[in-house]
Parts: structure tokens; C-alpha cells; sequence
């Protein structure tokens, strides 16, 4: 895999071959990877892998017309094939008006801000080993774990570089580093799973791997013999490590690659209120050490913390540059860059604000209700918002907690869901998506 600079430079001649075959703009962009990952099960190692990747992507404009083409092979003769067919490709492609790089005036200036996202040392195989059997060995040394699916640890390394013919090159690298474990708890029919993980840019940000067993086992312990739960409308509550799917499919709402389709839940709500007043959802891409953080978007434009929403109200829409023209905007630095293609819309580190009030405090009015620890399937229509979940968790009763519940599925609408929205002062910064304990009132429940 290249170096960061390796990396800018690859991209640079790429450009130049491009621009050499006749192109008259064009962008490229090299994503490299490599990953190390240690598995093991029942105290003994049951797997090792290791992987690397590179791809260099080439997306060229003949007037208005433009293609992309990819290749792994970033030999010379290679590129210079790869250049000669994106050109010939895009010259026999339909013109589209609102095709074309970022405005330049936009792009990033200067050089590239360090986010910290990358860590030197390597861990070895044995130290990964280590990491994974300790994870693993304190899950099942709680009390009424009765098998594992396994400890794991990893590391791994990104590099990413993108390069415009316009005046744009820049590329950033950043390291992995997970731990997880996952175990069973009960017997037979009654036999419960859960699990805990986490992940960061630098180990040192990771909790010891014992604290990440103790937290899998006494979750998979804690949901022994779940019982049911009635049908009815009533209050949910969204423990934080499932919470942050509402808030991306926020984010997912206001992309305006899909306002512009009229495809979107959101697309009657520009800058309206959508959640009550006092709520803040913030977009924040040069967090140090974030998990989603980037110095600059897909375009090479710059990035900055955005408030989402400010006191219940949307701020507009994500956009990059095709999305910008198309509903006579400007990108807003959300363009993101996948394997080909043309660039997408997406966020980087969420958080929903921290409310006023405890978790506790947050259900304790709550005569009868649900709180989510495991939300399963994707039942979530983008364009009508309809909302529909597999779920399993626990029973609140006279706001506490009143034993484990699981089988049922909870229903709504994502707009009225954000209207009812209220939140705890617990708020944890360890995901991409950051979000405290969440209640949404009069929420269907489907059970017995």
C-alpha cells in the first residue's frame, strides 16, 4: 500500500494521463487498506487474517459528458489504458448539465489539517492474540454465560488521496484498532446472545479488552428469559448503541442528491421544524481522533463542524457540487468518494446534544413502556419515512426497568417520530454517530 504522499502523487499522473488523452477535466482518487485481525474462541485461536487493497479511480469530463473507470493495477501502462477508455467512454456518453468538478473558488487552500487519525506503532499478531483472549476470557468468567462466539481484536490502516486537474491534491492516512467479544448466556430454548465492541483511530482510546468481555456478558445475562410484550401505542426508549440509527436516517433525509430525485422524507421540510425546539444535531468532520473525521470532503473542498439542526429546525440541505447546481445551491463539503462512480452526499461524526435530565429521570413517568437494546432489520422507507423495526430490550414499568422482553417490532412515521423526540444528559462520544438515551412517545408496538 502507498504512503499518503505516494498516494497524491499516483493520482497526479494520473490526471496528467487523462488530460494527455484528451479530457478536459478530471479528478482521481486512490483508496488503499490494509487490516489484521486475531480471532478466538473458547480460549483458543480460531482465526488470523490479514488483507490489503488499493484502487485508483478516474472520473474525466469531455464537455459535459464525463465516465469513470477504476483499476487496481496502478502499473504505467495500466493508468494509461485506464486513461484512453474513461475518455473514449466519456465522449459517447449522454451530456448531463449539471456534471462537472467542484467550483474552484470553493476548493481547499493550503495545507491539509491534521485530525490525528493516525497512530504509528503497530500492534503484532501476538499482542492483537492477547487483547482477544482477555476480551473474551472476562466474558465468560460472568456469572451465567454458558458459551462464546468469540473474543476478537484488529488493526488496520486507510490511505486516502484525491486529485483534481482544476488545482486540488491532497491525501490523508488513518489507523484502526477494535477489540469485541460476543457470548451466550442460558440453555436451550431460553439461550440468550449479546455483545460489546468498540472502535478507534488509536489504542490508547479503547477500554481494557476486560471491561469490553464484562459489558458483553453481563448483556448477554441480563436478556435471560425474555418474556412478551402487549400490542399497543406507548413510550420507547433507545438505548444510546441503537439511538444513532435515528439521527443517520436524518442525515440520510437531507442528502440533496435525493431532494433533487423527490425522494426524500424530508423533502416538504426544508428549514422547518422537525424536532422540538431546543434540540441540536451537529455534523462535526475535523473532530480529533473522530471515527468519521475528514480534512477535506470528496471534491477537495473543506470540511467544518455544521449544525444539522438548531433548536428543533433544519439548516438546508447536504450537498455536493451535481446536487448544488441541480437545486441552485452551493456544496456544502459533505461529498464523499466511494469505489467509482461519481462522488455521494454523506455526514461524518453526528451527535445529537445531551439533554437536561438523567436517564432515569427520562422514564420515570413512564408508566408502561419499552426500552431498545437491539433494533433488527431495515425496515425504514427513505422517501415516506415509514418506520417499522424488529426490536428487543426491556420493559419499563412505573419507570424502571422490569425485566427482558424480545419478538415484537415497533412502528411509526420518522416525522412524527423527531416531533415527539426527547433526550437524556448521557451522551457517549465512542461511535460515528453520538447520541444520549432517546425517548419517542406513542410509538406502535407489535407483540402478543
Amino acid at each position: 500500500m502507498l504512503s499518503a504522499q505516494q498516494a497524491q502523487d499516483r493520482a497526479a499522473a494520473l490526471i496528467d494521463l487523462a488530460r494527455a488523452a484528451g479530457a478536459d477535466a478530471a479528478d482521481a482518487v486512490y483508496s488503499g487498506g490494509s487490516s489484521e485481525g486475531v480471532q478466538v474462541r473458547l480460549g483458543k485461536l480460531e482465526d488470523v487474517e490479514r488483507s490489503e487493497s488499493e484502487h485508483l479511480d478516474l472520473r474525466v469530463f469531455v464537455g459535459r459528458r464525463s465516465a469513470s473507470i477504476g483499476s487496481s493495477d496502478l502499473s504505467d501502462a495500466a493508468l494509461k489504458e485506464l486513461a484512453e477508455r474513461a475518455v473514449a467512454m466519456a465522449s459517447a456518453a449522454p451530456e448531463d448539465q449539471y456534471a462537472g468538478l467542484a467550483p474552484e473558488d470553493r476548493l481547499l487552500r493550503g495545507s491539509v489539517p491534521d485530525l490525528d487519525l493516525d497512530e504509528t506503532a503497530e500492534p503484532s499478531p501476538q499482542e492483537l492474540l492477547h487483547l482477544a483472549q482477555a476480551a473474551e476470557d472476562a466474558a465468560r468468567a460472568v456469572s451465567g454465560v454458558t458459551n462464546s462466539e468469540g473474543g476478537s481484536a484488529g488493526a488496520g490502516r486507510r490511505v486516502f488521496a484525491l486529485v483534481t486537474s482544476h488545482g486540488f491534491a491532497g491525501a490523508y492516512g488513518g489507523t484502526t484498532r477494535s477489540l469485541s467479544a460476543s457470548v451466550l448466556a442460558g440453555e436451550g430454548a431460553n439461550m440468550q446472545r449479546d455483545y460489546a465492541w468498540r472502535t478507534a483511530h488509536h489504542g490508547a482510546d479503547l477500554p481494557p479488552p476486560e471491561e469490553i468481555g464484562q459489558q458483553a456478558g453481563e448483556r448477554a445475562v441480563a436478556r435471560m428469559n425474555p418474556g412478551r410484550v402487549k400490542s399497543g401505542a406507548m413510550p420507547v426508549v433507545f438505548d444510546p448503541r441503537v439511538g444513532g440509527s435515528l439521527i443517520a436516517h436524518l442525515a440520510g433525509g437531507m442528502s440533496g442528491n435525493g431532494i433533487a430525485r423527490r425522494a426524500s422524507f424530508l423533502l416538504d421540510h426544508a428549514e422547518g421544524q422537525v424536532f422540538a425546539p431546543g434540540i441540536t444535531i451537529t455534523d462535526d468532520p475535523l473532530r480529533p481522533r473522530g471515527l468519521s473525521s475528514r480534512p477535506f470532503d470528496g471534491e477537495g473542498l473543506p470540511t467544518g463542524p455544521r449544525n444539522l439542526v438548531e433548536d428543533g429546525r433544519l439548516t438546508g440541505w447536504l450537498m455536493d457540487s451535481a446536487a448544488a447546481r441541480q437545486l441552485g445551491g452551493q456544496p456544502t463539503g459533505h461529498a464523499v468518494r466511494g469505489a467509482g462512480g461519481s462522488p455521494g452526499v454523506s455526514v461524518s461524526n453526528l451527535h445529537l446534544a445531551a439533554g437536561a435530565v438523567s436517564p432515569a429521570e427520562l422514564m420515570a413517568d413512564i408508566a408502561d413502556g419499552v426500552y431498545l437494546t437491539e433494533l433488527i432489520g431495515h425496515g425504514v422507507n427513505p422517501v415516506t419515512g415509514d418506520y417499522s423495526r424488529g426490536a428487543s430490550g426491556f420493559r419499563i414499568v412505573n419507570g424502571q426497568l422490569a425485566g427482558p422482553v424480545a419478538e415484537f417490532t415497533i412502528a411509526g412515521n420518522l416525522i412524527p417520530m423527531f416531533a415527539s423526540l426527547s433526550c437524556a444528559n448521557d451522551l457517549e462520544w465512542h461511535r460515528a454517530v453520538n447520541v444520549p438515551t432517546i425517548r419517542i412517545d406513542g410509538m406502535m408496538i407489535a407483540g402478543d
